[in-house]
């Protein structure tokens, strides 16, 4: 019987585990931001890319205008994109609209945050604190979990929830 206990428990360690890592998530008013991360980088690399998902359950449109943190001196909100066969990074004029009842990625190759002058290396495992300014929601104090720069396997479960 002890055994059987002593399993029973440690499969429930592991599941409670496994929904609180999955739950990284943060709810303002109606806007919901799911798994904020960005990639580690190496030491003396002055940019690091951040990335969340933005769900709008609201009958309005909302957007985010501006990301602050005291881990870079400068951070914008950028779009990437190929532009006549050319990968393009420029700054979103007048912040990132999020429609009522759509989803918004921010992810590798697209929408993201630039923190830009880092003032250290963004390490994995570690989490770096932010807040997002919405225009309608107001503020919300996130936290950017580092994951592995490289490997997009590994972010393959960001872009799911």
């Amino acid at each position: 019987m002890k055994i059987f206990t002593r399993a029973t428990m440690a499969l429930l360690a592991v599941a409670v585990s496994a929904t609180l890592a999955l739950a990284h998530g943060y709810k303002l008013g109606n806007l919901e931001i799911k798994h904020p991360w960005a990639k580690a980088t190496v030491p003396g690399q002055p940019v690091a890319g951040g990335f969340l998902s933005v769900v709008n359950s609201g009958s309005e449109p909302d957007r985010l205008i501006k990301v602050t943190s005291d881990v870079s001196g400068m951070i914008q909100l950028h779009n990437m994109k190929v532009e006549d066969g050319v990968m393009k990074m420029n700054e979103v004029p007048g912040g990132i609209e999020v429609a009522p009842g759509a989803t918004v990625e921010l992810k590798p190759g697209g929408l993201h945050v630039m923190f830009m002058g880092i003032k250290a290396p963004f390490k994995e495992g570690e989490t770096v604190k932010a807040v997002l300014t919405f225009e309608k929601a107001g503020e919300v104090a996130v936290e950017f979990k580092i994951d592995a720069a490289k490997g997009t396997d590994a972010h393959k479960h960001h872009q799911t929830q």
